[in-house]
């Protein structure tokens, strides 16, 4: 499992690699020399999924998928294939092979978009894991409910 670890504020940590069936405790992240010290408790269901977040231990993960970073370029080409399409321009035959090559470069960049876990609370990102059905896309009123929830790290102490 790759993952792209987030403080509690939602900084950037660092990118670490992962074995899940290891389940290390502690890590240390290779751009700064700090150790982290992941929360495995409950974070993997009866299937090998993960359930929970390990950075900061939130319940609530949502999947998302991460597209390749050729898609504006392909969205660019498919927009002008319809305006060549509209004008006029595509009774060539190299137009209509043009933009057969589009559909078919549109096709394999949805088959090259790597689905993905993102934690509500701290943002954390796992990727290359096996994802449950469970977890769904995006949800606004949970993310609004997650954002006002505290750890008790975060809870303010009486001193201050």
């Amino acid at each position: 499992m790759l993952v792209d670890l987030r403080s509690a504020g939602g900084d950037r940590l660092g990118r670490i690699e992962l074995d899940v069936d290891e389940r290390p405790t502690r890590v240390r992240l290779p751009e700064s020399d700090r150790d982290l010290y992941l929360s495995w408790d409950g974070a993997i269901d009866d299937g090998g999924h993960l359930r929970s977040c390990i950075a900061c231990g939130n319940p609530h993960l949502y999947r998302s998928r991460s597209l390749p970073q050729v898609t504006p370029f392909v969205v660019v080409f498919a927009f002008a294939g319809a305006a060549l399409a509209l004008l006029g321009y595509a009774t060539e035959w190299w137009i209509l092979i043009l933009l057969a090559l589009v559909l078919l470069l549109d096709v394999l960049v949805l088959f090259l978009a790597e689905s993905r876990l993102t934690c509500y609370r701290c943002g954390s990102v796992f990727r290359q894991l096996k994802i449950a059905r469970y977890h769904t896309p995006w949800d606004r009123s949970l993310a609004e409910k997650t954002k006002h929830e505290h750890t008790p790290e975060e809870e303010p102490s009486e001193n201050a």
